[in-house]
């Protein structure tokens, strides 16, 4: 994992973003905040789990899925089955050494 602050790169509204083997933040000082580093090496996992790219894959046509089912995007991108599983778990600094493989899985 390689955390990058690179404040251009992320979406607009976001801290962080994902790209396996990249965590790229938003500001500076998020480095140093453990909530949103668990976060995104939850993804970071996930990637790994699926190899990378059907990960991008399946979280797209996920959120369209979801776009569709819900008709607002926020909504849609926090019902997507990885970010809920980061979200629900982010705060669980442990969470990681006792996560079963496929976990997000649950998360559907």
């Amino acid at each position: 994992m390689i955390v990058l602050v690179v404040k251009y790169l992320t979406p607009k509204g976001f801290r962080g973003i994902t790209l396996f083997p990249f965590i790229l933040l938003t500001h500076k000082e998020d480095r140093e905040d453990v909530v949103i580093v668990n976060h995104e090496m939850i993804h970071i996992r996930q990637q790994l789990e699926l190899l990378v790219l059907p990960f991008f894959l399946w979280y797209g046509l996920e959120f369209l899925a979801r776009w569709v089912q819900f008709k607002d995007r926020r909504v849609a991108y926090r019902n997507i089955s990885f970010e809920r599983e980061a979200y629900a778990n982010e705060k669980d600094l442990h969470y990681l050494k006792q996560r079963s493989f496929w976990r997000f899985w649950t998360y559907l």
